[in-house]
């Protein structure tokens, strides 16, 4: 195990979707996309607008590699980028294998129609599921190892010598025994009009042998263009002749528009157009956002609410409280026989834990702009998934997949809402189509962005455990109740699982990438499906971030019962878990756990093993008048594997932990006569910059054929370890998020 940084970071900033298309290994690769999209025509777009470097002109060495006669190498990245830094970390990838010089690497957004019109050459396009590295390190290294073995012949066939003489090196390829040397610009014309090599027959680079990855190289986006407001967000775009739009939904979902009348507001200044956009959704169209939005909130709408606007809060904490107790239940996972474990207890404890629904809130809301004419349509889109934008532009446009194709523009946000749910591009085709020509960039409110969301899954949870007369423990229980993203999104998977949804168990699964990571005895864990009209989504995190809670909460119960310390209980029961042992012993020792803390400072500490990566925190606390917590530090200690780009990892640990924080302390989302109730950041709210701690970061390396995600694992040990802290502080054991509920506050 590798200790590659270590650091202390205070981070202000504030990222998750099932991965929509699965690929192979190779850089030709095969993949099902999503949404039925595979199965559409590849012709040619009548009038793609794609990066310069698609244009014929330009020497393309294999798919992913465009090197310019000045030694420029641009890099073609299909991951979004959402601040989290995947677009220099997969141009690393590439970049060590093609043996360049990093100060000349550039990078560019592929279009999903181009990548369409070439059989899917370049993959996946989700960024989600804390995958966009750990999915594609392989084919995109083999893009690099392919255009370097090309630049390398180019050279040995200019010079007429055997091609095991030359070698690349930071962008300059030498003939051994002569010293020749010639640059990568010289060498791409030739280079590109050689045959592309089988990418699979390819042998990488050692690990030990890397100079670029594993390496905290600057980032390829600038942030001087984020200092200073240059960057373009899908929301800033400009294009000639374009109006904005913004829209209206009916406040209840499931519920539809009954009647509008579009005459109230079409004399107010700026408004071109009043238009219905589907059944349940009315949409203003002028020349500005403000024009639209005033007329919009004074547009006369009568809604078809629904069964659904009888629905209160209270109804679904109900239906979950009776799925605590239901004798229906998907098993995720079972390990002897709990039940008796249970009933042969010398003692047993109990505790109940409830997590709400959550909304993405990126501060970007949702967006998108659309032209539409009778032959093409085009979409700009700050997209997760340009794939499935691209599915949503093809079906709403009625167009041919070879008339359309998406634009990726930069995301103010997405946290997994930007990914699988493309509502918002659908919208803005809609629109268009009623404006043909014209340019239309949709906007949503705040308000709408808050209400119409795809919400973290709302859920509760019962845990029990057995101990003997020795105080050891004997057996668990883990019942799960609540909602199922999976039946609402991927309701296929769930059918293959015979009703059950396999995500729930995220961090407490049998196996897998999510599994749980204790050696139990007589464990059993399951899931009282218990689906409400709220649509739920993948929230940054996803199901970890309430399980985490749930089950390193209870661990400090059992390990009080069974008189140990909190770690040691932790260290006993991962004994044949080396990975999990090296983060918790990193933390610890970071925070000379064996030692007290200065008086009035309380620890708390929680592990997690999620999206195939290993991480641990520990915090260290203080609470005065038994509600007021003050977080002095955190420690997070994370082992992906490999790591790619440290000091990215470290930003990302340090905004994961923000984000964690404030769900913990601030945020939820309630359900009053069928609608969301929190409109806007007034009551969604967030840890300030002055309420956060420090962040020490440890990155491990567990090395092998490991590569694990870093963007969302960390979240997940943020509030268990604050929670665990406050009972070693108060006593007082906290079950309910959030905490401002409680009366409980962070200072």
């Amino acid at each position: 195990m590798k200790t590659l940084l270590s650091s202390n970071t205070v981070q202000s900033r504030r990222q998750f979707v099932v991965g929509a298309a699965s690929v192979s290994s190779g850089l030709a690769i095969g993949l099902e996309l999503p949404w039925g999209l595979a199965k559409l025509s590849a012709a040619p777009v009548t009038e793609p607008v794609l990066p310069t470097s698609l244009q014929s002109s330009h020497p393309e060495i294999g798919a992913w590699v465009v090197i310019e006669p000045d030694d420029r190498v641009i890099v073609r990245v299909v991951r979004s980028e959402m601040g989290q830094g995947t677009i220099t970390g997969l141009a690393q990838l590439v970049a060590e294998e093609l043996e360049c010089d990093w100060s000349k690497v550039q990078v560019e957004y592929p279009s999903p129609g181009e990548s369409l019109r070439r059989k899917d050459i370049w993959g996946s396009f989700s960024t989600g599921g804390s995958r966009g590295i750990r999915t594609s390190e392989d084919y995109v290294r083999r893009g690099g190892a392919v255009a370097r073995q090309m630049l390398v012949q180019a050279a040995a066939n200019q010079w007429s010598v055997p091609v095991a003489e030359c070698f690349a090196r930071t962008s300059l390829v030498t003939h051994r025994p002569s010293g020749r040397k010639a640059s990568f610009g010289s060498l791409a014309a030739q280079a590109a009009q050689l045959p592309v090599p089988d990418a699979k027959a390819i042998a990488l680079k050692d690990p030990k042998d890397w100079t670029i990855i594993g390496k905290s190289m600057n980032r390829l986006d600038s942030l001087a263009d984020k200092v200073t407001g240059a960057q373009i967000y899908a929301i800033d775009l400009k294009l000639p002749g374009m109006l904005t739009a913004t829209i209206r939904q009916c406040p209840v979902f499931g519920g539809t528009v009954k009647s509008f009348d579009a005459s109230a507001v079409s004399g107010m200044p700026g408004v071109k157009k009043v238009v219905q956009v589907d059944n349940r959704s009315v949409a203003v169209v002028a020349d500005t956002y403000w024009h639209a939005k005033k007329a919009i909130d004074k547009l006369p709408i009568a809604w078809n609410e629904g069964p659904n606007a009888k629905v209160q809060q209270a109804d679904i904490l109900k239906s979950l409280e009776e799925g605590l107790v239901s004798k229906q239940a998907f098993v995720g996972l079972q390990k002897g026989d709990a039940q008796n474990a249970l009933k042969a207890s010398k003692k047993t404890i109990e505790a109940s834990y409830f997590y709400p629904f959550l909304n993405h809130a990126p501060l970007e809301p949702m967006n998108a702009t659309a032209l539409w004419t009778s032959s093409s349509c085009k979409a700009w889109v700050p997209t997760q998934d340009g794939q499935a934008s691209m599915a949503a532009v093809i079906e709403a446009s009625g167009l041919p997949a070879a008339q359309c194709d998406v634009v990726k523009v930069n995301l103010g946000g997405g946290f997994g809402r930007r990914g699988a749910f493309q509502d918002f591009t659908t919208q803005a085709v809609l629109v268009a189509k009623q404006m043909p020509g014209t340019p239309i960039k949709l906007i949503w409110s705040r308000e709408e962005d808050m209400t119409q969301g795809r919400y973290h899954p709302i859920m509760m949870a019962k845990m029990k455990a057995s101990f003997n007369e020795k105080k050891e423990l004997t057996g668990i229980q883990m019942r799960l109740s609540g909602q199922s993203i999976l039946a609402a999104v991927r309701p296929a998977i769930v059918e293959k699982s015979k009703g059950m949804d396999p995500l729930v168990f995220q961090g407490v699964a049998k196996d897998g990438e999510h599994a749980i990571s204790y050696d139990f005895p007589n464990i059993v864990i399951d899931h009282a499906m218990r689906n409400t009209h709220v649509p739920p989504g993948f929230w940054r995190g996803v199901n970890i971030n309430q399980n985490a809670i749930f089950m390193e909460c209870f661990v400090d119960e059992m390990a009080e019962v069974a008189g140990m310390d909190p770690l040691e209980f932790r260290r006993k029961y991962s004994a044949n878990r080396p990975r999990t042992l090296a983060v918790l012993n990193a933390v610890a020792e970071r925070m000379n756990w064996s030692s007290k803390p200065k008086a009035g400072v309380f620890r708390g500490i929680a592990q997690q093993f999620s999206f195939g990566s290993y991480v641990a925190a520990g915090c260290e606390l203080s609470v005065t008048g038994g509600n007021k917590i003050k977080i002095h530090r955190i420690v997070a200690a994370t082992d992906p594997g490999y790591a790619v780009n440290p000091a990215q990892i470290e930003r990302q640990v340090s905004g994961s932990f923000v984000y964690g924080l404030s769900a913990l302390f601030e945020q939820e989302c309630t359900v009053k006569d069928g609608r969301i109730v929190q409109t806007n950041f007034d009551s969604f709210g967030s840890v300030r910059l002055a309420q956060m701690p420090p962040v020490e970061t440890i990155l491990l390396q567990g090395g092998g054929s490991s590569w694990g995600g870093v963007g969302e694992p960390t979240i997940s040990v943020a509030a268990p370890a604050v929670l665990n802290a406050f009972y070693q502080a108060t006593g007082r054991r906290l079950r309910t998020v959030p905490l401002k509920n409680l009366g409980v506050t962070l200072v």
